[in-house]
């Protein structure tokens, strides 16, 4: 029973602290009625939660593995306690900055649960239930639209210490409903960062993260104070559409997990990164509010669906580092929500227009496309290679003049000699006299006729051991029909033929 609750418990953890995290952008505009904020200060302390709850996502995942989930979650929200408190009696824009810096634990713990959850289901599941743990992001757009609504009604710094009540409930359900008997990863954390640090495919997701996820953080955390000052709406409607914003992109989230699970993620990310090219391109030209707005949801489909399929490949590629990988790409995912708020104020406060800032999202977007693409065809190399290496046949690929330019291993342990031996040598040197010249002359007449050619011929090993082989070899043509390589195929059936002789004489 405590198993099948950890799916529940923690989503609605990842709410929570979410919730908390977003506290400041959402009340800005009620805040700055109070508490003098530079104008040029906004994006910094808009953004500055997104700091620690970016770098605290790497201990966070790893201490989740260690101690487990029902832990971290209840330190985390103990912890919260003292910013929430710390923003709710502000009075200088300093203790917003301490208190901000600090909410970012309510981002970090995103890495709990994407640690931890998949130790409960299959891997065929992980893209949906990842997806569905992701739905936590629901808590920006819970306190994007209700926290300015409560603050009409009973202010700004009550409203805050509402969240005090919440963050004490939470702990105690995580005190008696969290799972006692989580299995535990105690690999430590330098090991697991030196097994993946040089593996390419840890960067590309950091990449793809930073601009899925980083996309979603930068438009919750910019689009209240943005959507005030530049269309000048309401503070309730720009509360309202950007929750919009985000109920959106949050329920992209697991149906990007589960088309994940069920189609190519490679094939999904194209479509993705293409989106949102198209759409920054669409908001660079600074449109009215009906066209910001088709380019904002599109960027909200685009980075829900993006979030749902990343945290399906990470499993799928670090099967053993999960927790640590999980914990790389999701900093730097909240990383990009950092540094495009400060981004586009600085372009804002040169230009006087956010166009440059957007043209930039859509070419790192772009940029991603053509690596997923990249990724792809790298993959279907990789299986191919794989196919190559693994197969209990030997394999010998050679040019159109017969000269080796690959074999497998599976040849050198049936022949005795290296890779480095034999490449850019003929295949002569397998030979065991046995065969008359004819013998050749009608094996490679048939094979430029018909392509191919299967039979038994005798062979010599490196050791001079002679062995009969069943070969088959095939000619390899490009798109024009010119012949690129020769392929053969062999296996030892020295054996089998000598058995077959001695049941011949037996009957």
């Amino acid at each position: 029973m405590i198993k099948k609750m950890q799916l529940p418990l923690q989503t609605m953890n990842l709410v929570l602290g979410f919730m908390v995290w977003v506290i400041i952008s959402a009340l800005l505009p009620f805040i700055r009625e109070d508490i003098p904020v530079p104008a040029d200060r906004v994006a910094i302390l808009t953004a500055i939660p997104v700091v620690l709850g970016s770098v605290l996502r790497i201990p966070l995942g790893y201490y989740a593995n260690i101690v487990g989930a029902r832990v971290v979650f209840i330190v985390s929200f103990i912890a919260l306690l003292f910013p929430v408190y710390l923003i709710s009696s502000a009075s200088t824009f300093t203790h917003l900055v301490v208190g901000g810096l600090f909410l970012g634990i309510g981002g970090a713990v995103f890495s709990v649960g994407v640690t931890s959850l998949p130790k409960y289901y299959a891997k065929e599941k992980l893209g949906l239930v990842n997806g569905i743990y992701g739905m936590g992001n629901l808590g920006t757009a819970v306190t994007t639209f209700a926290a300015p609504v409560i603050a009409t009604q009973i202010g700004w710094s009550r409203t805050v210490q509402l969240y005090l009540v919440l963050l004490l409930i939470f702990a105690g359900l995580n005190v008696f409903l969290g799972d006692r008997k989580e299995v535990m990863v105690r690999t430590p954390i330098m090991e697991q960062i030196r097994g993946v640090y040089k593996n390419d495919k840890l960067w590309y997701f950091s990449l793809f993260y930073f601009i899925t996820f980083g996309s979603f953080v930068a438009f919750t955390v910019y689009l209240p104070n943005f959507l005030v000052t530049h269309f000048e709406l309401a503070k309730v409607d720009a509360g309202l559409r950007t929750a919009g914003f985000i109920l959106l992109a949050t329920l992209m989230r697991p149906i990007g997990g589960f088309l994940a699970d069920k189609f190519k993620p490679l094939f999904l990310l194209m479509g993705v990164f293409i989106g949102l090219t198209g759409a920054a391109i669409l908001l660079a030209f600074s449109p009215s509010i009906g066209l910001y707005t088709v380019g904002c949801l599109t960027i909200a489909v685009g980075a829900g669906l993006g979030n749902g399929i990343i945290f399906k490949l990470v499993p799928l590629y670090f099967n053993k580092q999960a927790g640590i990988v999980n914990g790389i790409v999701s900093m730097m995912g909240g990383l990009g929500g950092f540094f495009p708020p400060l981004l586009l104020s600085f372009i804002h406060s040169v230009t006087g227009q956010y166009a440059i800032g957007f043209m930039a999202l859509s070419q790192v977007a772009l940029a991603s496309f053509i690596i997923v693409v990249w990724m792809y065809f790298q993959d279907k190399l990789s299986v191919s290679s794989k196919v190559f290496n693994s197969t209990g046949q030997g394999i010998l690929v050679t040019d159109p003049n017969g000269k080796i330019h690959a074999v497998n291993p599976a040849f050198t342990a049936l022949t005795g000699y290296t890779e480095e031996e034999v490449v850019g040598r003929n295949p002569s040197i397998l030979k065991s006299g046995r065969q008359s010249k004819d013998f050749y002359t009608e094996m490679w007449t048939e094979i430029a006729e018909r392509g191919s050619w299967q039979g038994e011929i005798w062979n010599r090993r490196k050791n001079g051991e002679e062995y009969l082989e069943l070969l088959t070899i095939n000619a390899v043509k490009d798109e024009t029909g010119d012949i690129i390589h020769y392929v053969g195929t062999f296996s030892d059936i020295t054996e089998q033929a000598a058995a077959g002789r001695a049941t011949a004489r037996t009957t």
